[in-house]
């Protein structure tokens, strides 16, 4: 099969570009290298494009050549707190950058499975875990340009009777999550912790996610890829863990005690996230199995891994050099997307 993946150099994307390439398929990675990284991919098995999403003739002619089958397009812009700052930025990558895929997709022949976000839709006032059938509730313009190009996915379904479908991620973590800049929180407790240094919590802690391992979100991605239809699924574990409890648990898994000084709240973030899975479970058959004390242990040792021992093929079940990733029997325990940035940053007490 040939595959398309943009965003394909990033955290997620080059997991999931790994995991195509152990099933034998051709990878075409589109990535303008804004945020992803080349060390990330290996270049003997995959071929690079560095081209943002934004330009729609370089998309369309990338798209038409390769003509791929499918497309995973995870290629976006991830801040929430730069989506308030620049909604309109935003809206470029998020919006038109999908539409700009959606266009290429349509010439080719493809499908596209669409890395939505679900810790940033819902909002605060909904009952949880919350079902795909809740109606948006964002408070920051990210989660308003997610929904919107969601909404071009189906509109191109019933237009061309394609069979895209849209994947709402949880708040995910896992081993070549950077731990600096627009970093995911279980990442920056994991460099905190290896480097002595002290959290900053932004609010009192009690705000929750639901934190989904990467390895679980890539196979979430590959039976999207093998479901036939379309739709909108949400890729969680279904459970609340607050600020405080990941800091506890990132501390017990890492052997370091971790004590966090706090600060206000930032703007756009919800209180409480968690999203349910049900869905995804009866028609992909996909159910996240690793708990988050495995998949903060295997993140915290990618990290203080040696240099030379991590980059491409690591981290992910599908890789020939794997990280251990135990399989628990389900997704027990206390289980960022991206957007979980703004309640936790990294300050040096050294």
């Amino acid at each position: 099969m040939r595959v398309a993946v943009t965003g394909g150099a990033g955290f997620i994307g080059s997991h999931l570009v790994d995991a195509f390439l152990a099933c034998g398929d051709e990878v075409m990675v589109i990535d303008d290298l804004s945020s992803g990284r080349v060390d990330r991919l290996n270049l003997d098995t995959v071929t690079l494009h560095q081209v943002s999403v934004t330009d729609a003739q370089a998309v369309t002619d990338l798209v038409t050549t390769f003509t791929p089958e499918v497309i995973c397009h995870l290629a976006a812009q991830i801040s929430v707190r730069h989506s308030v700052a620049d909604p309109a930025a935003d809206a470029a990558t998020n919006v038109m950058g999908t539409v700009n895929v959606l266009a290429a997709t349509a010439k080719a022949n493809a499908r596209v499975v669409f890395a939505s976000t679900g810790g940033a839709m819902y909002g605060d006032s909904v009952m949880l875990p919350a079902t795909e059938d809740l109606p948006p509730g964002t408070e920051a313009p990210y989660g308003v340009s997610k929904y919107c190009a969601e909404q071009y996915l189906a509109l191109f379904n019933r237009l061309h009777g394609s069979t895209h479908v849209a994947l709402r991620l949880s708040n995910v973590y896992g081993p070549r999550q950077d731990p600096h800049g627009e970093a995911g929180v279980v990442a920056v407790f994991c460099d905190q912790a290896a480097h002595d240094d002290q959290p900053t919590i932004y609010g009192d802690g009690e705000q929750t996610r639901d934190y989904v391992f990467v390895g679980d979100v890539v196979e979430a991605f590959l039976a999207a890829v093998r479901y036939p239809g379309d739709g909108v699924f949400n890729v969680g574990t279904g459970i609340e863990t607050s600020v405080l409890d990941l800091l506890d648990a990132v501390s017990a898994a890492t052997g370091r005690h971790l004590e966090p000084r706090f600060a206000p709240l930032r703007t756009g973030e919800v209180h409480r996230s968690a999203l349910d899975p049900t869905r995804a479970a009866a028609t992909l058959g996909w159910k996240a199995t690793t708990t988050l004390r495995d998949g903060i242990r295997t993140t915290y040792e990618a990290l203080t891994r040696p240099a030379g021992h991590s980059g491409p093929n690591s981290g992910s079940r599908h890789s020939t050099e794997r990280y251990p990733v135990p399989n628990s029997a389900g997704a027990s325990g206390v289980q960022p997307s991206t957007e979980s940035t703004a309640i936790a940053t990294k300050t040096s007490a050294r």
